[in-house]
């Protein structure tokens, strides 16, 4: 299967105005302008239409992600892959597809329950993202070819996940970490893969070995920019508008991403970082990491 990258992500609120307040006057996305006033909020990143459909609800939570495949013919064998490897998906009517902004799309489930979307044809409005808090750009490639970022989810069977995600969805093996929180000798510890699709990210996708439920369906979700200066521009909106922070500023080891992150509306972590890596697949050797950043990401410290 040929996943291109992270095209949206639909996120459950109980109350529209928080969302659209920390889209716009914290992370720095544009309402999109192109969108039908069909009671959704929808955030624009880049030339693509909208990149968060965020939905009004009972709960508060992050509902999916949807994965873009490179046309009606990767689609097409995307589903013959699923029906081949047993995977059972329900296909999105023509109205369904519509709202997504997308040519078609299906709908299914991971081995840790997670549901996701597998769409093509994405439409791209080239309408200039105009941020409201003066946000250059987020860095999503070329015409968005690198998706809008990166998603981290918790599972509860990593083995099968991750089987699932490299031999049926055909991610490949970027990183892999293992964390021990408890001191007992016996304690197995925790793994953590981190994913990359058909794109230079690093990652798109981090599968992190949890039984227990996570704050709002999801550990985080990364945007990335393009300067320092964004992410401290950044920084300072967070603090002035007293926004929960998760994690202070850092760069990671394995991605490079100098970031910090912060608690979402939705109770998920939000990072905001610049200065990801970008990779060439075709000489890259899968690796595995013993330390989380080489400075910084300290809990709760802006």
């Amino acid at each position: 299967m040929d996943i291109r990258g992270l095209a949206y992500v639909t996120i459950e609120t109980t109350d529209i105005g928080k969302w659209r307040k920390f889209g716009t006057e914290i992370i720095g996305m544009m309402e999109s302008p192109n969108m039908p006033d069909d009671g959704n909020l929808y955030f624009k990143l880049d030339e693509y239409q909208y990149r968060f459909r965020i939905i009004p609800g009972k709960q508060d939570r992050f509902v999916l992600p949807g994965w873009e495949v490179p046309g009606e013919e990767a689609f097409e064998q995307a589903q013959k892959e699923l029906k081949k490897a047993g995977v059972p998906f329900k296909k999105g009517t023509a109205k369904e597809a519509a709202a997504r902004c997308v040519r078609g799309f299906i709908s299914l489930k991971d081995p840790g329950g997670h549901e996701i979307e597998i769409c093509w044809n994405p439409k791209l409005d080239y309408a200039p993202m105009i941020s409201p808090v003066g946000v250059p750009r987020f860095e999503t490639g070329y015409h968005g070819d690198m998706g809008l970022g990166h998603i981290a989810v918790a599972t509860p069977c990593l083995k099968e996940t991750r089987e699932f995600y490299l031999n049926v969805m055909g991610f490949g093996q970027t990183d892999y970490m293992h964390f021990h929180f408890n001191p007992d000798p016996k304690d197995p510890g925790q793994g953590l893969h981190f994913l990359h699709c058909n794109n230079p990210r690093h990652h798109s996708l981090a599968l992190f070995e949890d039984k227990n439920p996570h704050p709002g369906n999801l550990v985080h979700l990364m945007v990335e920019v393009e300067s320092l200066d964004d992410v401290g521009h950044f920084m300072d909106r967070v603090h002035q508008n007293k926004i929960d922070v998760v994690t202070g500023l850092g760069r990671h080891t394995n991605d490079k991403m100098v970031s910090m992150y912060i608690k979402t509306p939705a109770g998920f972590a939000m990072e905001f970082g610049f200065d990801g890596v970008q990779i060439d697949w075709s000489n890259y050797t899968p690796t595995e990491s013993s330390a989380t950043s080489h400075w910084g990401h300290r809990w709760g410290q802006g």
